[in-house]
């Protein structure tokens, strides 16, 4: 960045799950974006992506949600969540969940193009090639849905990981298989969930890593709660704590 430049103006999309369950990946988000030279803010007023409703075909809710982020986020530069989930909420379906709406749409379209997934944004966007993290052991990263299909976050976080000292990264079989958690869909269909868990679950463990990452809490939280029903001693941890060296936090858990 040059250094009469002034800094991004970067608001932090925390998200709903990071916040009531997970600070510590909040912070390392924090820690990421100010260590490449961004001016970091969480706005006060910020609220729930509007996700869940979307999914469940509220509109009307979702909408009421989404008019409340878009303000939220105004004057940024960026958006960034460290989600694929949420960002791809803000990016890919605003637009269309205001596309009858000529007041709203362009003001959605606004926010779609200025919203990215973390380890993307960190990449793509702020060019940073490394990180000065260290993790003595070894780890296998799990695609989700979203950060992989919608933001197209898929080398990014593995081009770092490859910088942090003493981390080995091992690829898993069936990398880009869903976990089964899906959000809603986890509580409409359980089982069915519960199948895909135990197959994402099962491949992950033949990796013989040590840790389990990636860069969406809710398919964190439901590989973690599996692993922990199934006695297993593997770590869960989401992939931006490895990257900014924060790992006071104990491991990711679920309850059973």
């Amino acid at each position: 960045m040059n250094a009469n430049a002034r800094p991004l103006r970067v608001g932090l999309f925390v998200t709903c799950l990071v916040d009531l369950f997970r600070p510590s990946v909040g912070f390392a988000a924090i820690k990421l974006l100010e260590g490449a030279g961004c001016l970091v803010e969480v706005p006060e007023t910020q609220v729930c992506c509007g996700q869940p409703a979307y999914n469940s075909g509220d509109r009307a809710d979702a909408k009421a949600i989404a008019r409340q982020v878009i303000e939220a986020f105004q004057g940024f530069d960026y958006i960034v969540a460290p989600s694929g989930s949420c960002a791809g909420m803000l990016r890919k379906h605003y637009p269309m969940l205001f596309g009858d709406d000529p007041e709203m749409l362009p003001r959605a379209k606004d926010i779609a193009a200025r919203t990215f997934e973390l380890v993307g944004f960190l990449t793509d966007v702020l060019r940073v090639s490394a990180v000065h993290a260290k993790y003595s052991g070894t780890a296998t990263y799990h695609d989700s849905c979203s950060s992989l299909r919608e933001m197209g976050t898929v080398e990014q976080p593995r081009a770092l990981l490859k910088t942090v000292e003493g981390l080995t990264l091992i690829e898993a079989e069936d990398r880009e298989v869903c976990c089964g958690f899906g959000g809603t869909f986890s509580i409409k269909y359980p089982d069915i969930s519960n199948a895909m868990v135990t197959a994402k679950t099962a491949v992950l463990t033949r990796t013989n890593a040590d840790l389990i990452l990636g860069g969406d809490l809710g398919c964190l939280m439901n590989i973690a709660g599996k692993l922990s029903r199934d006695g297993s001693e593997m770590h869960v941890r989401h992939v931006a704590e490895i990257l900014a060296g924060e790992t006071g936090a104990p491991p990711i858990a679920a309850k059973r």
